[in-house]
C-alpha cells in the first residue's frame, strides 16, 4: 500500500533521480533558465528551494550541506554568490514556472523554469507600468466599424 506517499517518483530509480535532480538544480544555478517538463519543474522546485534558502547564509556548514546535494563547485559559487545576493530579502519563492505547450513526440506537458529575480524581461515591463499613469479623460471613440457600404434590402 502507499497510503500517503505523495513523492513523484518520475519513473526513475531512487539514484536515478537524485542524479538526475542534482544535475537539473546546477544547470538551473548556472544558467538561471532551463527547459523541461512540468512533472519536473515541480519536483526540482521542492529539491532547489531549501537549497537557495540555506545559501542565504554563507558558513561552512551551509556549503557542506549544499555541495552534498549539488556534487558541483562552480554552480556552489554561483549559488552563494551571485544568486544569494539576489535572493537576499526575498522570503521564498525563488523559481517560477511557465507553461509552454505539449512536446511533440510523448505530449509531454513542456514549461521554462527560471530564478525569479533574473528575468529581465518581466524585471523591465513590471517596474514601467506601475510609475505609468495618464491625465487623460477616456472619451468614447466611434464605432470602428463603418456602416456605409452596406446596401439595404
Amino acid at each position: 500500500m502507499r497510503h500517503g506517499k505523495k513523492f513523484n517518483h518520475l519513473g526513475r530509480t531512487t539514484s536515478h533521480r537524485k542524479a538526475m535532480l542534482s544535475n537539473m538544480a546546477s544547470s538551473l544555478i548556472k544558467y538561471k533558465r532551463i527547459n523541461t517538463t512540468v512533472a519536473k519543474a515541480k519536483a526540482l522546485r521542492k529539491y532547489v528551494e531549501p537549497l537557495i534558502t540555506k545559501a542565504k547564509e554563507n558558513s561552512t556548514n551551509s556549503r557542506r550541506v549544499v555541495f552534498q546535494y549539488l556534487q558541483d563547485k562552480e554552480s556552489i559559487n554561483e549559488l552563494f554568490g551571485a544568486v544569494a545576493e539576489k535572493v537576499a530579502n526575498r522570503p521564498g519563492g525563488y523559481t517560477r514556472i511557465l507553461k509552454m505547450g505539449s512536446r511533440l513526440g510523448d505530449n509531454a506537458e513542456m514549461c521554462v523554469m527560471e530564478l525569479v529575480d533574473y528575468n529581465e524581461l518581466l524585471l523591465q515591463e513590471a517596474k514601467p507600468k506601475a510609475a505609468k499613469r495618464s491625465r487623460r479623460s477616456k472619451t468614447k471613440s466611434s464605432p470602428s466599424v463603418s456602416l456605409h457600404h452596406l446596401k439595404p434590402q
